[in-house]
């Protein structure tokens, strides 16, 4: 049995499935849609320590009503110098938030890396259990790298 395809119906079917293409990569887009971004944006030197200020951005339609993550300092020679949790309290959607940490036994210019190992808790009012961590994105203002 042999199928024959009329030359109009082989032009329909060439502009449609570029067409369903981008219906089909739109919704994984939507899907994708959202994330936290985390930006080092200052640091300054207090006494002996140093205050670390954050950009934290909540691109989802949804609130995220706590945020900590798990993070690491790296001192001036790349070693671990610090492992703790950084509370960013509660992230609106669409609203940025400052967020300031004090580092009391370390010197700014000591700090050479920040490296966001996890999250501890991300509350939320959806089914989102893995908001804080997926479509994470991070940036850093300073020569301080911020990883994760």
């Amino acid at each position: 049995m042999r199928i024959s395809i009329t030359r109009s119906a082989r032009v329909v079917l060439l502009t449609l499935f570029p067409i369903l293409g981008a219906g089909i990569a739109g919704a994984q887009e939507t899907q994708k849609r959202g994330g936290v971004s985390i930006e080092l944006s200052s640091s300054e030197a207090k006494g002996e320590g140093c205050l670390l200020s954050f950009v934290a951005e909540n691109a989802y339609e949804i609130d995220i009503e706590g945020a900590v993550y798990e993070t690491v300092l790296f001192g001036a020679e790349g070693q671990v110098a610090l492992l703790t949790l950084l509370d960013f309290a509660e992230l609106p959607s669409g609203k940025p938030r400052v967020r300031q940490f004090q580092f009391n036994d370390m010197a700014c210019d000591q700090i050479s890396r920040v490296l966001i190992n996890g999250v501890q808790e991300c509350e939320t009012q959806s089914d989102m259990a893995d908001a804080c961590m997926s479509g994470l994105t991070l940036k850093s203002r300073l020569e301080t790298e911020v990883i994760g």
